[in-house]
């Protein structure tokens, strides 16, 4: 039916300048496949796109330390990335690249499109150029002096010792990282977006998902709206990326954020040449779901959704260009938080990570999928463990699922020849699992995955009562047909078992088929729904899911903390001129351990015997807390109600005078004490994020 309800599922696109680590999988592609694959089960066309991101600075630098090309780079680890999801059971219908000649045609015609429909403009600005080199410099390929902090390795775009964001010409003392040289200041064109002309349209866009998108999202893209949105540049001075696509514009590329998005559209028609329009027009029977970390946000809802208004705002469609239709616009923005590792944030710089493609080699991948499903970071930064990670197999996948399945078909196995016993399933019971299906579809529907996989393992903790209380190894002595209606009971269940937990385990619920000889499987609303042949030969019985031992665990703590012990050796941190007591270092990954937030002062009131101390109760988005801050010389307690203020959110409480504070606000400080709180530049809402 051309009107049927169908679902485009996009994954963000892993950039391929190096293997995929655990947080990405936690952020984004396991729960995206879970997804993609209950839409499936429930006999929905769902379409699920992903690729590599395939252009940029960090992977033309890479490329000049190995001395190859760009290519080299991106095709060893495009391919590492999709052998590993293929690995991992991510079921993408397609996985593309953008360096593909494809793309390249595709991202120059939403450049031209957006041209022509006056959305896009040339600036002249002054960039470091590099003589001998006869080119100018990208950001990354200079380094000096941060004006900030002092930091001699500064890049033009970051500082990573304080985190400020430069300028490449605010550099003191800037160097080309080609030659060494100084490089000149010169004047070069570029062609920027006009982002700003879609701040109306994009702030009635995202107040349409007000209260169906997590807040998280609409919080961050609120952030930047309330900020107001400026004209960004889209080219850059670099031979590796797509060309831009006019006269005069030799030796200028797209900016990659510019040119990433597009990739879902190119791999779409890589796939679908012929039918690839009918999943990117607008479309009211057409769902677009966006699956990424939530340092995507930002591009997936408000630079890419403005393009794509840019590109539908044309009144006279150009026939040559073959995006000559309005544009879908996301429809869901499920964006994850960060996972962390062993407490700590992911790092590769510093030797702290989990890369997928190298544990594989040790555990089965739906170990690793499971693990992961039961920790997402929906709401909040999670942590994945390898104790956590024993426990979750050990528990759970044997103990109790496991367990279940091996019980089941041992006792069929030897009590009725291995074959599907005659008897008369449980239909109250089949029927109860139904209505727990329906649970957990309503989960994955409203993008609790993480909820959906708790719910799920429950259907192995029914079963396992459900064995336990038939009691089938007494009550064949006294009544085996009523034994044999327990045991196909049993069976079925683990059949639609087979079903709930596809989206998670998709290799152990194959395993679960071929043993009970099930060829055709029915759709989740079906799965409890009676099916087996009676007399029906089982396959070979074997175990699910072996136990994980202590030793194994303890070497993965072991080698975990000898690489990073290693990485931090390696590194040499930069020294500042600073006093004494400010001379201590810390990386960018450190500081960004610091969750800085936005908070709104609902009360204020002095602690008793204290002239420094006031109690302080606050919002941080939802949630309530309270603080205890010492600013009581400087601010009465009436002044501060309704205050946006800044505060540390992930500071473990403290007690002070016995009253617990559960963070701290930032505050300017002299040798006296506070001279003034640390406020945002404008009304800002409470709970966002301070970087």
């Amino acid at each position: 039916m051309p009107n049927a309800k169908r679902t485009l599922v996009t994954a963000a696109l892993p950039y391929a300048n190096g293997p995929i680590h655990i947080g990405h999988l936690a952020g984004v592609y396991v729960p995206a496949d879970m997804y993609v694959r209950f839409k499936r089960l429930r006999g929905e066309e769902v379409l699920f796109i992903c690729g590599s991101d395939e252009h940029g600075v960090p992977i033309t630098i890479s490329a000049d330390k190995e001395k190859v090309s760009p290519k080299v780079i991106v095709d060893r680890y495009h391919e590492l990335n999709k052998q590993t999801f293929e690995n991992l059971g991510i079921s993408f219908d397609y996985y593309g690249r953008t360096s593909s000649d494809e793309h390249r045609i595709m991202a120059q015609e939403f450049f031209l499109r957006l041209l022509e429909n006056g959305f896009i403009e040339t600036k002249e600005e002054p960039q470091l150029y590099d003589a001998e080199a006869k080119m100018f410099l990208p950001d990354r390929y200079v380094e000096g002096t941060c004006p900030v902090c002092g930091n001699l390795e500064a890049r033009g775009d970051q500082c990573d010792n304080c985190g400020t964001y430069l300028n490449q010409t605010e550099l003191i003392n800037p160097r080309s990282k080609i030659t060494g040289n100084k490089p000149v200041v010169r004047p070069t064109k570029h062609w920027y977006f006009k982002l700003s002309a879609f701040q109306g349209d994009l702030e009635k866009f995202i107040e349409s998902h007000a209260g169906k998108w997590r807040d998280t999202v609409i919080q961050q893209a609120r952030s930047w709206l309330k900020a107001g949105l400026h004209d960004r540049p889209i080219t850059r001075d670099l031979d590796w990326g797509v060309p831009v696509p006019i006269e005069g514009s030799e030796g200028k590329v797209l900016y990659v954020w510019f040119d990433a998005p597009v990739g879902y559209v190119t791999a779409t028609k890589e796939l679908l040449p012929n039918d690839w329009k009918k999943w990117w027009t607008d479309d009211e029977n057409l769902e677009w779901v966006c699956f990424l970390g939530k340092d995507n946000i930002v591009f997936h809802t408000i630079m890419f959704p403005a393009m794509e208004m840019g590109v539908n705002k044309s009144e006279v469609r150009s026939l040559k260009s073959e995006v000559n239709f309005k544009l879908k616009l996301p429809t869901q923005v499920p964006a994850n938080e960060f996972m962390n590792l062993e407490g700590r944030k992911l790092s590769k710089s510093r030797g702290w990570t989990i890369e997928p493609h190298e544990i594989l080699e040790r555990y089965d991948s739906d170990l690793i999928r499971y693990s992961i499903a039961c920790n997402l970071p929906e709401s909040k930064d999670s942590d994945f463990s390898w104790k956590d990670f024993q426990a979750h197999t050990n528990n759970e996948l044997a103990d109790i699922f496991g367990n279940f399945a091996n019980r089941v078909l041992t006792f069929v196995k030897n009590n009725f020849d291995g074959k599907v016993p005659n008897g008369k399933a449980d239909s109250e019971f089949l029927s109860g699992l139904g209505d727990h299906a329906k649970l957990v579809a309503e989960r994955y529907e409203k993008f609790q995955i993480r909820e959906a996989t708790n719910e799920t393992m429950e259907f192995a903790r029914m079963a396992n009562k459900y064995f336990n209380d038939a009691a089938p190894w007494k009550l064949i002595k006294s009544d085996r047909e009523a034994a044999a209606s327990i045991l196909l009971t049993c069976l079925e269940t683990l059949r639609a078992m087979s079903i709930y937990f596809r989206p998670i385990i998709p290799i152990a619920t194959a395993k679960i088929d071929a043993m009970l000889g099930v060829r055709t499987a029915l759709s989740w609303d079906e799965a409890h729904k009676a099916m087996l042949q009676a007399g029906s030969e089982l396959g070979e019985i074997s175990i699910l899911f072996s136990k994980l031992e202590d030793e194994q665990i303890a070497g993965e703590l072991q080698s975990l903390q000898k690489m990073s012990e290693q990485f931090e050796k390696a590194a040499s941190p930069v020294v500042v001129n600073a006093s004494p007591a400010e001379s201590v270092q810390i990386t960018i990954d450190d500081f960004k351990r610091i969750k800085l937030k936005t908070a709104t002062v609902l009360e204020a009131e002095r602690v008793p015997k204290s002239k420094k101390l006031l109690k302080l109760q606050i919002e941080i988005g939802q949630e309530k807390r309270q603080i205890v801050a010492g600013i009581a010389e400087k601010y009465a307690p009436e002044d501060l109600v309704g205050k946006t203020i800044v505060v540390v959110a992930n500071l473990a409480p403290a007690k002070l005078m016995g009253i617990e504070s559960q963070g701290m606000l930032l505050a300017v400080n002299d040798d006296k004490g506070p001279v003034a709180l640390v406020t945002p530049m404008s009304d800002s809402a409470s709970g966002l994020e301070v970087r």
